[in-house]
């Protein structure tokens, strides 16, 4: 006699958008063009990126400039 296996929740059986994460994440995969951003959550994160280039952009230009292929013509070793 096999047993049978027990169910872990009902989030599966559920038909309806409950508001419960695992429903919300199907209908958002089901409805993309119902789902956008809020502007304030865009606007943040654009100035973020703003922010995180300039920094970058500075680090570039404040660290030592190196010679990454200098003239390789002196030292041929063949």
């Amino acid at each position: 006699m096999t047993r049978r296996k027990k169910t872990r929740s009902l989030a599966d059986k559920v038909q309806i958008r409950t508001g419960k994460r695992k429903d919300f994440k199907k209908w958002r995969h089901e409805n993309p063009d119902q789902v956008t951003s809020s502007t304030r959550f865009s606007q943040k994160k654009r100035q973020q990126r703003k922010l995180q280039a300039a920094r970058k952009q500075a680090r570039q230009e404040a660290g030592p400039s190196i010679a990454i292929h200098p003239d390789t013509t002196e030292h041929k070793d063949d």
